[in-house]
């Protein structure tokens, strides 16, 4: 029985909402516009890129998004190339995590808004890339809830819906977990408050990291 487990990156992973902060308002203040509060902002960390201008700005047009995501993602890689960049530290207990659900013989994923970029670049930072079999991004698939990402996952991974527990910290994650019709595991650490995860239906939550262990299981 192959059993997988797929990891969130931002928010779950990796706190990086420093950076998505700030080149969200670069974004916004080249484009004239005055940037959303940052509590705002981190509402939206999961959603693909123009999925979350659209949140942010719901009666702007298509093109406004577009243009809006692109600038986004040219602050973050002028904001990389110049070393500006915060640090985006693994939450505390993840590695140890990850080794222990692959020393049981889990098979790990990410699924994630991020771009392949971004997330080889986390992935590659923390020296955990190998961990993963199956890395799904905003690059190839639509946005979270949407659970094309995630059905991916499963098939390169040989897994099945029964044996597959999607982990992470937003409603988004728990929506998409739902219409895969797998196991939705929520954690409270992230960026969406624990009631928005069980309201979207997350069948678990874990309020600490090592929770995790004893809660990816499928039904």
């Amino acid at each position: 029985m192959t059993r997988l487990a797929v990891f969130d990156c931002d928010g779950t992973l990796v706190d990086s909402q420093a950076n998505i902060c700030v080149a969200c308002e670069r974004a916004f203040e080249g484009a004239g516009l005055i940037p959303p509060p940052r509590a705002d902002i981190r509402r939206i960390v999961g959603l693909s890129l123009v999925e979350a201008m659209q949140v942010l700005l719901p009666t702007a047009d298509e093109a406004l998004h577009r243009s809006l995501a692109t600038d986004y993602k040219n602050a973050f890689h002028a904001m990389r190339a110049s070393g500006e960049l915060a640090d985006e530290p693994l939450f505390e207990g993840i590695a140890e995590v990850i080794e222990t659900l692959a020393a049981d013989g889990w098979l790990l994923g990410v699924a994630t808004g991020k771009s392949d970029r971004g997330l080889a670049h986390i992935l590659a930072a923390h020296g955990i890339a190998d961990r993963f079999v199956t890395l799904q991004t905003a690059d190839r698939h639509p946005s979270k809830p949407d659970p094309a990402m995630l059905l991916a996952a499963i098939a390169e991974a040989g897994a099945a819906v029964e044996t597959t527990a999607m982990i992470g910290d937003t409603s988004f994650d728990m929506a998409m977990a739902r219409a895969a019709g797998v196991r939705a595991v929520g954690v409270a650490w992230g960026y969406h408050d624990v009631h928005e995860l069980s309201d979207a239906g997350a069948d678990v939550v874990a309020t600490t990291v090592p929770d995790l262990l004893h809660m990816v299981s499928p039904r």
